[in-house]
């Protein structure tokens, strides 16, 4: 049976083993993350940003298993090729702070910086990093948008939109972050990425495509591990802290609830689909029996309005009640709408819909 994005979203329960660690605590500067699973180290990072002392500059480290994220205000349907994520068996992720979307892998250095929002300043967190990156013997440069580039391509990939970053700015604190390209699987960055709906008009943030390289194309020594000691020892120097590394795995916090629930968060449709903006999508196609055009209006992941034409208006009062079974349906769930009649046009077009959904 095809996969459906019903059956990629779905999760079983999580299980967690008991730790004989302390539950982290938010009193350190210089957190690593063991853990590979986005979910932990997204609600990680989060609960951070909101526990930590408001003057204390903050570094988190981390890497995830293979993932797409998208930012707080996209639309997953412009943003993510899921033919291409299905064939990956990898799920995607709407984070909380805002930019573009990324692929995340074990061959991408997740970095995250938070400060006081009095002292928050773009340039000067991208020149921390810049600074890590030509330590490495790497001739690095950053552009006006922040991004870090080596010759042409962009290597800090963790926000396609605007400046290479994202960033979350709150009442009294903010953070800036970003994934640093090591040695991830370009091919498959660039296959779930791709997409191309020019019809699919969005008032979500679009992400903005630039060409990518891996840091080992341009220095083969570089590693995971040099790189974080190279960002480490750069924060150390810019905000003259002295404190050993913290380390933390997701079992060390099973006794957080914030931290929990926000994991418990993450895949539910309400979040990752739920908060789409609104957008509409125009397509067509030609049928056996006619030409069929469909303009599809969403919110929140709701279908607004489906109107459906075709260039025989001499019968299309089955079309009418199509239209009116699926206003209110899950964008992308069409595989869901049960109680249609039997009318063979019915089901091809409800089929169409189904596959371009789902694309």
């Amino acid at each position: 049976m095809r996969p459906t994005l019903t059956r990629l979203l779905q999760r079983g329960p999580r299980h967690f083993s008991i730790s004989q660690s302390p539950s982290p605590t938010a009193k350190h500067s210089i957190y690593v993350s063991h853990s590979s699973d986005p979910y932990f180290n997204l609600s990680f990072e989060d609960w951070l940003f909101k526990e930590k002392p408001v003057q204390e500059p903050l570094l988190l480290i981390y890497r995830d298993k293979p993932c797409v994220v998208i930012g707080r205000n996209q639309n997953p349907w412009k943003e993510v090729n899921f033919l291409a994520l299905r064939r990956a068996s990898i799920p995607f992720i709407r984070r909380r702070s805002g930019g573009g979307t990324v692929y995340h892998d074990m061959g991408n250095t997740n970095f995250s910086i938070h400060l006081p929002r009095s002292s928050f300043n773009r340039h000067a967190t991208a020149q921390l990093v810049l600074r890590a990156v030509r330590s490495l013997d790497i001739d690095a440069s950053v552009n006006d948008r922040n991004d870090v580039c080596v010759g042409h391509y962009k290597m800090n990939f963790s926000d396609i939109h605007v400046s290479g970053s994202a960033y979350k700015i709150a009442k009294d604190r903010a953070y800036h972050h970003g994934t640093m390209l090591i040695s991830s699987q370009i091919s498959t960055l660039g296959d779930v990425l791709h997409v191309s709906k020019e019809s699919m008009i969005t008032r979500g943030v679009a992400s903005v495509r630039s060409p990518v390289k891996n840091l080992q194309e341009f220095s083969p020594a570089v590693t995971h591990d040099k790189f974080l000691q190279a960002v480490v020892r750069a924060f150390r120097e810019e905000y003259h802290i002295e404190e050993p590394v913290q380390y933390v795995q997701a079992e060390d916090a099973t006794d957080i609830p914030y931290i929990q629930d926000s994991m418990e968060k993450f895949p539910e449709w309400d979040w990752a689909f739920g908060q789409t903006p609104e957008f509409t999508y125009s397509i067509s196609r030609t049928f056996r029996w006619g030409n069929m055009t469909a303009n599809i209006r969403s919110k929140h992941g709701v279908i607004l309005s489906c109107s459906l034409t075709i260039d025989d208006t001499s019968d299309s009062e089955w079309l009418d009640r199509l239209d009116r079974r699926l206003e209110g349906q899950r964008y992308g769930f069409l595989d869901e709408v049960t109680g249609l009649d039997g009318c063979g046009r019915t089901q091809e077009v409800l089929q169409w819909l189904i596959e371009e959904m789902a694309s």
